[in-house]
């Protein structure tokens, strides 16, 4: 791994307050000591999954600059994104692309989708003539699995939210980046176009060497393109490591009712091989989940809580080379320095799932 890395988040910590002249003022915690590295130079696809409000887009839109850190701080290639300067912001901007979630949203209806795809080539001067231009367009075009004579010249409106969606993953590849943010990508898509799409990206990963984060509530999707995987819950983590070993034996409680609430393709059948416990009767933990706890975020929830968990915050445990869990079950194990999730992120390549 280089030294220079193309974007770190060094314990970041995103609180939004809330309240007025009518309200008393609240705090919410979106995100809580989050770190982690990307290697400019080696690609890796990595994904954060959760369930709703676990703070997976505010990690995106940090990562992005599109909102500031109140505590802990975002740094590409070893600067802090505020102290960026003009030609460094303009680099930044290439190299870290965005694919979002809603794929109509990103276009202005009035324009046909061939100025989607050609400002940003003469905004960051990465062609020289027309020619090239219409060149340079048609091979993103097709990378991603679309005709370019069949999509060029149309409007927005007549094209179908999967070519849309991929025309915006086209308009991120034509600038070369080293890393894209997909930002729960294939949510609004129909089923049926999903593999499609999410093949695209890691196609993308596997032949441009460019690296993904994959932003996801759906760990069945996960699952079929991550090499890496992080498990959110109410802004921390609770289980990050190796895909694969999480989806076939989750460690963490909440990772476990995470992955036994995914629908089975066979009915009658299960995920794991045991079902989730349920949360037992008469222990002293609070119940309530909007309650504020200075402990784990998942003791509300969780079938094995124990009392020190609503006082006390787990550290992210390390129980093997590329598995870390933030649960006291595992405390015995060797903490994570700086809770920081790089090193125990798997490097190994991962293919698409049938």
């Amino acid at each position: 791994m280089s030294d220079e890395f193309l974007l770190e988040a060094r314990d970041v910590r995103k609180v939004f307050r809330g309240g007025g002249m009518l309200q008393a003022d609240t705090a919410t915690v979106a995100v809580d000591h989050f770190s982690l590295k990307i290697d400019a130079d080696n690609p890796t696809f990595t994904t954060i999954a959760g369930e709703s409000g676990s703070g997976k887009t505010t990690i995106a839109r940090l990562l992005l600059g599109l909102v500031d850190p109140t505590s802990g701080e975002v740094r590409y290639r070893g600067r802090p994104l505020p102290d960026l300067d003009k030609v460094k912001r303009k680099q930044y901007r290439k190299e870290v692309q965005a694919i979002f979630q809603d794929p109509f949203e990103v276009y202005n209806p009035f324009y046909k989708v061939d100025h989607i795809l050609t400002t940003p080539l003469k905004k960051f001067s990465l062609a020289n003539s027309r020619s090239e231009i219409q060149d340079r367009v048609e091979t993103a075009l097709t990378a991603v699995g679309l005709r370019p004579d069949e999509t060029l010249g149309r409007y927005p409106h007549q094209l179908s939210g999967g070519q849309r969606q991929r025309i915006t993953t086209a308009r991120a590849l034509l600038l070369e980046p080293k890393l894209i943010i997909a930002d729960e990508p294939v949510s609004m898509v129909d089923a049926s176009l999903r593999a499609t799409i999410l093949e695209s990206l890691h196609r993308l990963f596997r032949e441009f060497g460019i690296s993904f984060l994959y932003i996801t509530h759906d760990l069945a999707t996960a699952y079929q393109v991550s090499e890496s995987l992080v498990v959110l819950y109410n802004g921390t983590v609770a289980e990050a490591g190796d895909t694969e070993s999480i989806i076939r034996n989750p460690k963490h409680p909440y990772t476990q009712e995470l992955i036994h609430s995914i629908p089975a393709p066979v009915p009658g059948t299960e995920w794991l091989e045991k079902p989730v416990e349920e949360k037992a009767e008469g222990k002293e933990i609070m119940e309530a989940e909007h309650q504020v706890i200075s402990g784990c975020r998942y003791v509300h929830r969780c079938p094995k809580a124990m009392n020190k968990c609503v006082g006390q915050l787990p550290d992210l445990y390390q129980t093997g080379d590329t598995r870390g869990i933030s649960c006291f079950l595992y405390e015995e194990s060797v903490p994570v320095p700086d809770g920081d999730l790089t090193e125990i992120l798997s490097t190994k390549t991962a293919t698409i799932q049938d």
